[in-house]
């Protein structure tokens, strides 16, 4: 079953963000701003590529979208970021409307429509389990009964960290929740066009059976100056540096190091 991956990479997309802004010339000036294209790199560098390159099971296809717009020292960086890595394909388009476009991409991505396939999508500055394409296909063994009676059916991985990245240390937290971007995948039957991308990740409960998977960590939510959400970016959490065991679990289950991370930002 072909799996697929959508990242939207500082796209200046109309709607789809909720910090507003009045013009799309505002979006691409707020998106392509030096400061915050630095951050998106690091961490996209650091957390979302390693779990990405790590998969235990490598056959998925990653669509990360850009706009044709991104300044072009931008866009030479990310090709060179993601040049070893084969299941992901950069895509540039101009700005539209969000959804339009994330659900045209995904649909032209799978290579037979009339075959099911396993979707996910991803922030730029999350990161994923080593074993999330693995645990997506072995969900959909689990959902036998379920996807053979649902067009679709939503994969939710309720276990994952919240993190933060500063002066080249992490700091995080574990946590359980519900329907968190990172942590989600679905199930799309043969024949049927809808996509991950119809839904708001918090709703699809609403729309479609939803699986939970409680058990070891599988994702990291990186809160940073520049999260979409009001929420990521006001929270009161508690985040404390990593223990020992910490930094060996993100090493083993995210492809996560300390060291890369203070090369990383280091070189800053």
């Amino acid at each position: 079953m072909q799996v697929i991956g959508l990242c939207r990479f500082s796209y200046p997309a109309i709607g789809g963000f909720q910090v507003e802004h009045a013009t799309i010339e505002d979006r691409r000036r707020y998106l392509y701003a030096s400061k915050r294209l630095e951050e998106r790199f690091r961490l996209f560098e650091t957390i979302t590529l390693p779990g990405l390159k790590a998969q235990t099971d490598d056959l998925f296809n990653f669509v990360v979208v850009v706009g044709d717009c991104l300044p072009k020292s931008a866009s030479d960086r990310l090709i060179d970021l993601t040049s070893g890595i084969k299941q992901v394909q950069i895509v540039a388009r101009p700005s539209g409307e969000h959804r339009n476009v994330m659900k045209a991409l995904l649909n032209q991505a799978r290579t037979d429509p009339a075959r099911p396939c396993l979707q996910f999508r991803l922030d730029d500055d999350d990161g994923v389990a080593i074993d999330f394409v693995e645990r997506l296909r072995a969900a959909a063994v689990d959902c036998r009964g379920l996807i053979s009676a649902n067009p679709t059916v939503a994969i939710d991985f309720t276990h994952g960290y919240i993190a933060e990245v500063r002066a080249g240390e992490i700091n995080a937290m574990p946590v359980h929740r519900s329907l968190v971007t990172a942590g989600l995948g679905m199930y799309v039957g043969g024949g049927c066009d809808l996509t991950i991308m119809n839904f708001a990740h918090q709703r699809m409960g609403r729309f479609m059976p939803v699986v939970s998977y409680p058990d070891g960590p599988m994702w990291v939510r990186t809160l940073n100056g520049f999260n979409d959400s009001p929420k990521a970016r006001k929270g009161k959490l508690t985040l404390e540096r990593l223990t020992r065991e910490q930094d060996q679990l993100f090493s083993e289950r995210f492809a996560i190091t300390a060291d890369d991370i203070r090369q990383s930002y280091s070189a800053a």
